[in-house]
């Protein structure tokens, strides 16, 4: 696979997971305070932090990409919530481009 496609697919999971960071952390200023939606926001500035990690090049972060969203679809699946919305959706984005950057990158050197 060209390196162009694949960096445009790792900044795309950068931006996917910055905005679903940053929409986290904003739904404090619209839901009444407590311990669900203090967990969210903590969600979303691990989300946040995994952004500035795939706007680099380590492969790390790619693996955190893949693991983290994995994680909390594996909590929302166990606390019951509905599978339906936005955030799910970014969710699998993120872990289908970022495994399959990380698939591809598995035979070049390392930086």
């Amino acid at each position: 696979m060209l390196t162009r496609t694949l960096h445009h697919m790792r900044q795309l999971a950068a931006l996917l997971v910055a905005a679903s960071g940053a929409w986290q952390v904003a739904a404090l200023w619209f839901n009444p305070l407590n311990e669900g939606h203090l967990l969210v926001a903590l969600i979303g500035a691990a989300y946040l932090l995994l952004s500035v990690g795939l706007f680099g090049q380590s492969r790390f972060s790619l693996f955190l990409a893949v693991v983290v969203p994995a994680l909390h679809l594996w909590f929302l699946v166990h606390l019951g919530q509905a599978l339906t919305s936005l955030p799910v959706a970014i969710d699998l984005a993120v872990i289908l481009l970022s495994a399959r950057v990380l698939w591809a990158l598995r035979h070049q050197p390392s930086v």
